[in-house]
């Protein structure tokens, strides 16, 4: 490894601003750089007309306006009018240059169609004048969306129906309003078969965008026969039962399946799933407790307000006849009665005894999914924490055995501390190892992105090689005071300083010579092996942290292997490696230029012997099929020879003997 030198290893410095009115006219013309490359143009084509014409103007102007205060008119309406332009053309619409090279150009158009085909609720009418049919992407925010819509008729419906059936009062004192919200949410039913009809499937990879394969595939799931179900129009008997009914629309609770839909893309799509389990857990307890208060007063309804100690009160008493205080009272005997906690009054008749049965094993149930799936989940939550803190105590375990000072035990506690502070605790390859590689390097560029940009050697490489050393990097986290590396030793690594700040000490490990902060790399050098340096394949300095900093780490067999298959990559940092050698006057050049390495010929013979060793193994088994080949051809022509004899001379079919009589002339 070479002396650190900020020329190569720290980020290319931006651009100086320019001086004249000119180039202060063609910078507001031209635009801002990109954020990875603040000298490279990224101007739009729309930039660039604009830019041409006001140049054009611009000089015809500075003939006829000599005072500054045209000029300066002149210069804020340029800036407007390349603001505008800019405005039009939203950032997002201009791709990255850096993440661009992992993206084919099919893969663009697809992103692109599909960014359309969202925009346009998943489908648009093409210029031709020939309308497409709209199709709803299941994956698509549209759809999630609409989940969240049709999810609040469902839980409406499941919420007071029940409650309107068994307390009239609730049913009778606001009629207008439910009659209001129960035709809105048949409204919204209704949409929601159309969504349906009109929702993709997947057939063979590809989204179906036939509305006659839709429909044909809709009819014949079962979500379409409930879906039928629940829009059957049985409230049409509240013109000879009376609208105080709304048991009657009980087919409206059918359509349970889509909120229970929601509530799996909204936990897939949560960043707190553990949260939004709990909480769902607690909410279909409410709803149970909610129904079985209902169904307790809808039975001391039929038995007799007040008949027996088991039923509700008699609600001729003003205290009990209040609405607020029968739905309070019920689901308090609902609650004790499912949970099991509490007493309540024994049951008198048979069907008094047959209900409460069949709420305390219901109960039993409801005790056994709380304890189990809460246990779970705070085990869950609490399971990267546990993991940690068993690593943390075997390594304090260890300390304590071996007798380690003071000093370093707390050293290493803190390093503790500031991985499980900063979140470093997450293994990346483990966390996406389920994902394909290509999907796995975009995931892997995007987090790393801010890093990578700031290295040079990764700005102008190929997108496969970057694709496969953004795979192969390692975090390493590192406390104030640690040695990246020290003078002499063997270089096996070379590193990215993707936060902190690193320093190149003296021998004594205090004077410093230069700071390394986010982007820089070192290390390349003596990993690369280049053919001349005087240290081969050792450090050549001290690198110490200053305080805590995350590096990533990519080892010399990783780095080779990358490089096999690029060539061009390999000398291209090769040279690099060079010129930092020559002007750090680590560089023999007559060794440099003396013939190849030894060790590069070596390698080569081996591979020579290999391949010739296998060439020789592929010949020998060549020569036995040869030869058995011609044994059986030598066979052949004997059978036929002896068939011939014996036929006098006419040879009979292949493979037919001859006739046990058959006598020579």
């Amino acid at each position: 490894m070479a002396k650190i030198n900020t020329q190569y290893s720290h980020p290319s410095p931006p651009c100086p601003a320019g001086r004249t009115t000119d180039r202060d006219l063609n910078h507001i013309e031209n635009g801002v750089s990109r954020t990875h490359s603040p000298c490279e143009d990224t101007s739009s084509e729309l930039q660039q007309g604009i830019a041409m014409e006001t140049r054009g103007q611009a000089e015809s102007r500075r003939s006829s306006f000599t005072g500054q205060g045209p000029a300066r008119m002149w210069r804020l309406l340029v800036s407007l009018r390349v603001w505008a332009a800019r405005y039009l053309h939203h950032r997002d619409q201009r791709p990255d240059s850096f993440l661009e090279r992992f993206h084919g150009a099919e893969l663009k158009e697809v992103s692109s169609r599909e960014s359309n085909a969202q925009s346009n609720v998943g489908g648009q009418e093409p210029a031709g004048g020939t309308r497409k049919t709209i199709v709803v992407d299941p994956s698509s925010n549209v759809y999630y969306h609409w989940l969240t819509v049709i999810a609040l008729p469902i839980f409406y419906n499941w919420c007071l129906l029940v409650c309107r059936s068994c307390f009239d009062e609730l049913q009778s004192q606001h009629l207008m309003l439910w009659l209001v919200l129960d035709y809105c949410a048949d409204v919204l039913y209704g949409l929601d078969v159309l969504v349906r009809a009109r929702t993709g499937f997947l057939e063979q990879g590809l989204m179906v965008r036939d509305a006659k394969r839709l429909w044909q595939h809709y009819t014949k799931t079962m979500h379409f026969k409930l879906d039928v179900l629940s829009l059957v129009p049985t409230d049409l008997a509240y013109f000879k039962l009376g609208v105080n009914s709304p048991e009657l629309r009980f087919n409206r609770l059918l359509k349970l399946t889509r909120l229970f839909e929601f509530f799996d893309r909204t936990e897939t799509r949560t960043n707190y799933p553990n949260v939004f389990r709990i909480g769902n857990l607690v909410l279909y307890i409410l709803v149970i407790i909610h129904w079985n208060a209902c169904i307790y007063f809808a039975i001391s309804k039929f038995i007799g307000f007040g008949t027996d100690s088991w039923v509700y009160p008699n609600i001729s008493n003003p205290e009990y006849g209040r609405l607020s205080r029968k739905y309070i009272y019920s689901l308090y005997w609902s609650t004790l009665t499912l949970t099991t906690i509490g007493e309540t009054p024994p049951p008198v008749k048979d069907g008094e005894y047959l209900f409460v049965v069949i709420d305390f094993l219901v109960g039993v149930l409801i005790f056994a999914t709380i304890v189990g799936n809460v246990g779970s989940m705070i085990s869950n939550m609490n399971a990267s924490r546990a993991e940690f803190q068993a690593k943390m105590d075997s390594v304090k375990q260890y300390m304590q055995l071996r007798k380690v000072t003071k000093d370093l035990e707390t050293r290493v506690i803190r390093w503790f501390d500031y991985v499980w502070a900063n979140g470093k605790t997450v293994d990346e390859k483990e966390a996406l190892g389920s994902l394909p590689d290509k999907l796995r390097a975009e995931v892997a560029v995007s987090v790393h992105l801010g890093t990578l940009r700031k290295v040079r050697i990764f700005q102008d490489c190929e997108a496969g090689l970057l694709a496969e050393l953004v795979l192969k990097l390692r975090p390493a986290a590192f406390s104030p005071g640690d040695y990246i590396c020290r003078k002499g030793d063997i270089g096996r690594e070379m590193y990215i300083i993707k936060e902190g700040k690193l320093a190149v000490v003296a021998d004594d490990g205090i004077t410093p010579f230069v700071v390394l902060s986010d982007g820089s790399y070192f290390g390349e050098i003596s990993i690369l092996n280049i053919k001349g340096s005087k240290s081969g394949n050792r450090r050549t300095a001290n690198i110490r942290s200053i305080g805590y900093s995350d590096l990533f780490c990519l080892s010399k067999a990783d780095l080779m292997e990358a490089l096999t298959e690029y060539p061009d990559a390999k000398r291209a940092l090769e040279e690099k490696g060079r010129q930092v050698l020559l002007k750090d006057n680590l560089m023999d050049e007559d060794l440099a230029k003396a013939g190849p390495d030894p060790q590069d010929l070596e390698e080569k013979v081996e591979h020579l012997e290999s391949s010739l060793d296998t060439l020789q193994t592929r010949f020998a088994r060549l020569l036995a099929e040869y030869s058995a080949t011609q044994m059986k051809v030598k066979q052949r022509l004997s059978q036929l020879e002896s068939q011939a004899k014996l036929c006098g001379g006419v040879p009979l079919p292949d493979g037919d003997p001859p006739e046990p009589g058959t006598k020579q002339q």
